[in-house]
């Protein structure tokens, strides 16, 4: 009946942080609620960094001490506080091989345990002290703050009672941290994922570069495309011209098509947009065939400004077009231009009069002999970034809600929902407020409003960002994160579901103390360009310091969430490039359904048994 029978003995050394603020694992995440009973570890069943994989193999090591009949184990390791107890909390500090234990505890566990140090640890000064010297052992494997020693850590009401809620200012603010993934790039415009299971993220630069990065953060030495002889920029400060627009097909692993939309100069005088159609390399699953481009659409720029320039498929299949209103222009308003408007298209087809592509049936305007059929919404200024909703992890609350930025003109930014043969107000309405008065008071036109808009005190040009649907950051989850360029500031709107408004939920850098784990960070740079997701939902947006095409600049952050939580531990499944390339080199003439099924399975059981 050992008070040290239950304690666990294996310690994992990996990526290790913590702060004296918040409890931190060794896996460098917040503590979870372990999804099953744990046996061995549960002092920390309720809220721990152990799941009971980790739990069961703990308990067979301990089964292999038979040195040590009555005795113990030293592994802190489940500990929501496993990081304090290893002294993570500084990267400079050589990591302990042994958690703290209060001296009262540590003496006790020497008289009656200590044969089994040897077992724990190839530290010579702690097996040669252990064996010489008690009262020198328990000295250098106390810890100088007892709060978090074993078993004090236990009993801590301070520190136990707030684990689980989210961390807030004294004003309200939810605090975050970042985790820098990359940087050094070219005005990154963009990251989008290939939804083809091996969680690539694929980094568009304004100057007509995409790079793939990939699940650990290192970058392909080869770029995935470069049309930047083809697209049209200058190194003019703040030029909204250039590669603007990346859209992997729902079928891509199948099919290998994307889109892209980009500037381009025809002759040295005339501006279009392009969105064309491409293809992947038949031999390199991480190089865009660059012979395969198919033009699809090109509209004439009237100005070097309001070029939008977001691609993306709706889960109807679609692909959806934001088209910006062509800035000088007089704003064209109206559904029968293509400029100002979001489009939607069927890519897997071709039309009778002769257009790489087919209209949907049911685009709203198709009977409307004054209205471009390629029309799905309308009143658009400059919509910049939008997104799909992946919808609640549980209940698929909001799943396939189209969200947009649009950049205001005069006093005021919004943020949209995009809805079918919507009209969003301009150049009537500038967020909730007239623009024009003489088409503020045509009734007829039926406005759709905002769900959020904000005065230029506040900043002058959003950049839309996602509902946020990851694992990780829960207490982000069901909040829009987006931002504004201009002022640099990180914004949320929460949803009240029953009246289906939107309200403003602060969000701020963490201070000092909070982001201080080892390689978080609280600042990044002024000019937020873009917001991305990546394959499983967690969030990102992509800065920089000056916003100039041939400036590098810029940094993909990722949102990391320094608060306790009770969620679940994050498990994703994943196809590691090689194993793609192999599949692929197995199926050359592409995959059926059952094939990937079946193959995806199967790696994930491999990656967790080696796991």
């Amino acid at each position: 009946n050992s008070p040290f029978r239950r304690v666990i003995i294996i310690i994992y050394f990996s990526y290790l942080r913590a702060t004296l603020a918040h409890p931190q694992c060794l896996d460098y995440q917040p503590p979870f609620k372990p999804p099953y009973h744990l046996e061995f570890c549960r002092h920390y069943e309720k809220l721990g960094c152990c799941d009971q994989k980790m739990d069961n193999l703990s308990f067979r090591n301990c089964k292999s001490l038979v040195n040590c009949k009555t005795c113990i184990a030293l592994s802190q390791e489940c500990s929501p506080y496993a990081a304090h107890l290893f002294d993570a909390e500084d990267p400079y500090t050589p990591v302990r091989h042994l958690p703290g234990l209060c001296l009262t505890y540590c003496s006790d566990f020497h008289s009656k345990c200590h044969s089994v140090v040897k077992y724990l640890t190839n530290s010579r000064t702690l097996l040669e002290t252990c064996e010489k010297d008690r009262s020198h052992f328990c000295n250098l494997i106390n810890l100088s703050d007892q709060d978090y020693c074993y078993p004090n850590v236990l009993k801590n009401n301070d520190l136990y009672s707030s684990l689980g809620k989210v961390v807030e200012d004294t004003k309200g603010c939810l605090q975050l941290c970042l985790t820098e993934v990359a940087n050094g790039l070219r005005n990154p415009v963009l990251m989008v994922h290939s939804g083809d299971d091996t969680h690539r993220m694929f980094v568009a630069e304004q100057v007509g570069f995409v790079w793939v990065y990939l699940k650990d953060g290192s970058r392909l030495e080869q770029p995935f495309l470069d049309i930047s002889g083809e697209v049209l920029t200058t190194p003019w400060l703040g030029d909204e011209r250039g590669f603007l627009g990346l859209a992997f097909h729902p079928k891509y692993r199948n099919s290998g098509r994307f889109f892209i939309y980009y500037s381009i100069l025809i002759n040295g005088k005339l501006e279009k947009i392009r969105i064309s159609e491409m293809k992947v390399s038949a031999h390199d699953m991480n190089m865009a065939d660059s012979l395969s481009e198919r033009v699809l659409l090109e509209i004439e720029e009237p100005a070097a400004n309001h070029n939008g320039g977001q691609l993306l498929f709706g889960l109807d299949g679609y692909l959806y077009i934001f088209t910006g209103d062509g800035g000088k222009a007089g704003d064209p308003f109206g559904k029968s231009a293509l400029l100002g408007k979001v489009l939607r298209i069927d890519v897997d087809g071709s039309s009778i009069d002769g257009k790489p592509y087919k209209i949907p049936p049911d685009n709203p305007f198709l009977r409307e002999p004054d209205a471009k059929p390629e029309v799905y919404a309308y009143g658009v200024r400059n919509m910049w970034r939008c997104s799909v909703d992946r919808g609640d992890l549980l209940t698929g609350y909001g799943r396939g809600r189209i969200f947009c930025g649009d950049v205001g003109q005069n006093r005021y930014e919004e943020v949209d929902i995009i809805v079918k043969g919507g009209n969003y107000g301009w150049r009537a309405k500038e967020g909730f407020e007239c623009f024009d008065m003489k088409l503020c008071q045509n009734t007829s036109l039926d406005d759709i409003l905002p769900i959020f808009a904000y005065g230029h005190h506040v900043g002058k040009s959003v950049t839309g960002g996602y509902v946020y649907r990851g694992c990780e950051s829960p207490n982000l989850s069901g909040l829009y994160i987006f931002g504004d360029f201009m002022s640099g500031r990180l914004m949320a709107l929460k949803e009240d579901k029953k009246s289906g408004s939107w309200k403003e939920k602060n969000v701020c850098m963490g201070d000092t103390k909070t982001c201080s784990f080892p390689g978080l960070i609280n600042h990044h740079h002024k000019f937020i360009i873009s917001f991305a997701e990546d394959e499983a939902g967690e969030l990102y947006f992509l800065a920089t310091s000056y916003p100039n095409a041939m400036s590098p600049f810029g940094t993909l952050y990722k949102f990391m969430d320094p608060s306790r939580t009770y969620r679940f531990k994050c498990h994703s499944v994943y196809i590691p490039v090689e194993s793609w390339s192999l599949l692929r080199m197995l199926s050359p003439n592409g995959f059926h359904p059952d094939f990937w099924k079946s193959a995806i399975i199967y790696l994930s059981q491999i990656m967790n048994t080696n796991q």
